[in-house]
């Protein structure tokens, strides 16, 4: 067979789907495609139409213009195909396009597309360009056809078999089975994998998968400063940043895991998921401000996007709520009219779903207290308390952002009424306990929550130098702005306990001790401070005899 029927063979056998909205350029290339012995294509003119096509039919090439008008553009139609599995591991996405910023080629690269066409685009240089992908889908069909099944220990028995006869894809070979073996736990043999490659040459992916093996394994250090490294030698390698910071998480380094993610999203600004994590990372940091901002990329890089989400309208308005509370500077009222036009946006957006309404109302109430409008908020808190009497919603995220809402309008006992039956329903979910415990101990406004981890922090430091008295003066001062934190107050009777070890004669100390105590009667046991409360309670019933 001549190389001109072999590669017309090659595309002869194979299905096509261009998107382009220029009609013009979508004929020419057909035209192309014809000339090199294509002939089952499809053309449309709009990401809408290719994803609808792509659901009921196969697809084993897609040209897809990066720019497609309006709405959607090619890189959203890549990452809702991936999301939704629309596209085999066998097919080929190519995308085409006319502009080659940075920004664009890193936001396109998040989903992987399998290459990239520059227009102007000739016959030559698109033959040239398929042929050689095409070859290795054929190559490597078996494969891929395996892992679509999720028949991952097959895959990698053909892994295994082709590396000796086909040395050409040695490279994807040996980083497919390195990958296959981690998604089936099998740890030792894929650190085998990377770590033969990187034995024989530095490669990014084989360095990527040695760290993921060594935090899977809790080699947390090692697995930081090697990606670390990678990071400094490859800036642009994304998959590395994403790793670093979940093993920061892993540690509890979230402030530096905070600045990881905010170094990449400046390498690569449009990829939605991971400013939704910076903003996660951030709020978990208490940096509303960031959180916030991340929360509007997250909701702008949406409008488009598979992964537009209430909860990402929701977030933003729960950090615009907390910027806008506690101040009444013209920045807090900007904030507070943002925030109630971003769920007056998300109620519009979603209103085909139950809960979104109420939990916009929710977030409201609080905003309209927090800017004065006192009257405002009781009527809504009100229709809440009713819809909440009738109908409680079985969702504890609305629950709990009720409550926090009712601690900021004076409902403190009904707050801790709604927290307590939300914990009784729920004394199996650690998770949902722990930030039931969070709001009970800390049921203000974030700006507070810094003053008083602050003063916190300075009594910590103050008791570890031996200043009892500047330790105490800080945990006192702490508990005026948040009364009712079980560990702050624990701290304070524990500085007070010492200060009697060192002064015996001055029972004035565990008076207080005993008020502190008696403040803290009714924490849960399966509160985390709990264990913590009865030994001090027990250690001051020995004092006392």
């Amino acid at each position: 067979m001549s190389e001109s029927s072999y590669r017309t063979d090659a595309f002869h056998e194979l299905t096509y789907l261009i998107i382009d909205d220029f009609e013009n350029f979508r004929l020419s290339l057909r035209q192309m495609l014809r000339s090199c012995g294509a002939y089952k294509i499809e053309l449309v003119g709009n990401a809408g139409q290719a994803i609808k096509y792509c659901t009921y039919n196969h697809v084993d090439v897609v040209l897809c213009d990066y720019n497609l008008g309006g709405g959607k553009n090619g890189q959203h139609v890549l990452e809702e195909l991936r999301h939704k599995n629309l596209l085999k591991r066998s097919s080929l996405f190519l995308m085409v396009t006319a502009e080659t910023s940075k920004q664009m080629v890193m936001g396109a690269r998040e989903n992987q597309p399998d290459g990239y066409l520059t227009k102007p685009i000739n016959r030559a240089m698109l033959e040239q360009r398929l042929i050689t992908l095409i070859e290795q889908r054929k190559a490597l069909f078996p494969i891929n056809r395996e892992i679509d099944r999720e028949n991952y220990p097959e895959a990698i028995s053909l892994c295994l078999q082709a590396l000796p006869r086909n040395p050409r894809h040695k490279t994807w070979l040996l980083k497919t089975l390195g990958d296959l073996y981690y998604r089936l736990g099998d740890l030792s043999h894929a650190a085998k994998v990377f770590d033969d490659v990187l034995q024989q040459r530095e490669l990014s992916w084989a360095r990527l998968g040695h760290n993921r093996v060594l935090l899977a394994n809790r080699s947390h250090d090692q697995a930081i400063a090697s990606l670390k490294q990678l990071i400094e030698n490859h800036p642009d390698y994304m998959e590395a940043y994403d790793l670093l910071a979940d093993g920061l998480r892993q540690q509890g380094k979230l402030s530096e895991a905070q600045r990881v993610l905010e170094q990449a999203t400046l390498q690569s600004p449009n990829a939605l998921l991971r400013q939704k994590q910076l903003a996660e990372v951030a709020e978990a940091n208490q940096d509303i401000e960031t959180a916030a901002d991340s929360w509007r990329r997250t909701v702008s890089l949406g409008i488009h996007s598979i992964h537009d989400s209430a909860d990402h309208y929701l977030a933003l308005g729960q950090s615009l709520s907390d910027l806008s509370e506690d101040d009444d500077s013209t920045q807090s009222a900007e904030h507070a009219t943002e925030a109630i036009a971003i769920l007056g946006t998300m109620e519009k957006r979603f209103a085909d779903q139950p809960t979104v309404e109420l939990r916009s109302r929710i977030v409201q109430c609080r905003v309209l207290f927090g800017q004065g409008q006192h009257r405002e908020a009781g009527a809504l808190q009100s229709s809440l308390r009713a819809d909440f009497d009738r109908n409680p919603p079985v969702d504890p995220d609305t629950s709990l952002d009720y409550a926090k809402t009712l601690f900021r309008i004076g409902g403190d006992a009904e707050a801790r009424d709604l927290l307590a039956r939300l914990a009784e329903q729920h004394s199996g979910e650690s998770d949902l306990l722990q930030r039931i415990e969070a709001l009970r101990d800390e049921p203000v406004g974030f700006r507070q929550k810094l003053k008083a981890r602050k003063l916190t922090r300075g009594g910590i430091e103050a008791f570890e130098a031996g200043d009892l008295a500047a330790a105490a003066a800080a945990f006192t001062e702490a508990l005026e702005v948040v009364p009712n934190h079980s560990s702050v107050n624990l701290n304070l009777v524990q500085v007070l306990l010492k200060m009697y070890e060192v002064d015996p004669t001055n029972r004035q100390l565990l008076e207080q001790c005993r008020a502190r105590l008696e403040h803290l009667q009714g924490l849960p046991e399966q509160h985390r401070q709990y264990r913590r409360y009865m030994a001090l309670s027990q250690k001051l019933k020995g004092l006392n005899q």
